[in-house]
């Protein structure tokens, strides 16, 4: 056997600072402290003759040869993975973690979460909420619910894809801002603050262009915010206009706190889709997560 593969546990390590960009984050995930990893890193570049990362900012980067390592590491980590999986299968009963957007867990999942609680209460749910695609084979989440079309489903991952619903996505302000400029038109949105989120990944071009307005992007007023729930926050403030589908803002149209100016949907809108490894050993329970969440979307239509 090759005397190298005593390094197994370092490159464990190695895998998940890589995957992540970060010893620091890759602690988060092994559950252990930030000097364990930069140590177990240290000790494995030491024993293996060569440089693996470099530091860029707050980011730690692969060099050439880091990037040779990872490519086969990763290879290697998901034949063991699919292996394990293979001779085991957890029971129905236990721990699933699901990854969804921020703004989709907090507006849609959450509010209906206690529906599914009811009919398995031996299924304890954990929201990971990210606006970074997980990892489904080695990472936290058992399956990931994930808007628009992004999220690797080829290649080593042989990850499963199951379409749950589309939306026309909107416009939505607030009455003030509504007033404040007597909004009766489409192209008065082009003088607003026009909000985008990392998660949203709604074009306004493509709602303007639906709307008969030409935009020019160098023209307007962008504002940028991580997730849906800044943008809302920074849409009922008054700043602005923001993209999002009806489930998404209905509760604060409820409120009076948004309002949709105008009837003209974006079609195709947002393309939500259920993603989870066919050979999981939670597959048991991520079936009875799947006919649910399914239930109660044809409930909702």
């Amino acid at each position: 056997m090759d005397s190298r593969l005593h390094h197994l546990p370092g490159l464990r390590y190695f895998e998940v600072a890589a995957r992540l960009n970060s010893y620091s984050r890759a602690a988060e995930e092994l559950f252990v402290s930030q000097a364990a990893v930069s140590q177990k890193i240290r000790q494995l570049e030491d024993g293996l003759g060569c440089k693996l990362f470099v530091r860029e900012g707050r980011e730690m980067r692969l060099t050439e040869q880091g990037k040779i390592l990872y490519k086969n590491v990763s290879l290697g980590l998901s034949q063991i993975v699919t292996g394990l999986n293979q001779i085991q299968s957890e029971p129905v009963e236990g721990l699933l973690c699901v990854s969804s957007t921020p703004s989709f867990a907090s507006r849609w999942l959450l509010p209906r979460l206690w529906k599914f609680s009811t009919q398995h209460p031996n299924i304890p749910i954990r929201i990971l909420t990210s606006c970074d695609a997980p990892n489904l084979k080695q990472g936290a989440a058992d399956l990931a619910i994930w808007q628009g079309e992004d999220l690797e489903v080829s290649g080593i991952e042989k990850l499963h894809k199951e379409f749950l619903f589309e939306e026309t996505i909107y416009p939505f302000c607030s009455p003030h801002l509504a007033q404040a400029i007597h909004l009766t038109k489409p192209e008065q949105l082009l003088s607003c603050w026009l909000i985008h989120y990392e998660s949203g990944g709604y074009p306004w071009q493509s709602w303007f262009a639906q709307a008969g307005v030409t935009m020019n992007r160098e023209s307007v007023q962008w504002m940028e915010v991580s997730t849906f729930d800044h943008a809302m926050n920074a849409v009922m403030a008054g700043h602005g206009a923001c993209l999002a589908s009806d489930s998404l803002a209905a509760d604060y149209i409820e409120r009076g706190l948004l309002i949709k100016p105008f009837n003209i949907g974006m079609t195709p809108g947002i393309r939500f889709n259920l993603i989870y490894d066919e050979e999981s050993p939670r597959r048991k329970r991520i079936a009875a997560f799947s006919n649910w969440l399914h239930q109660e979307i044809s409930e909702q239509a």
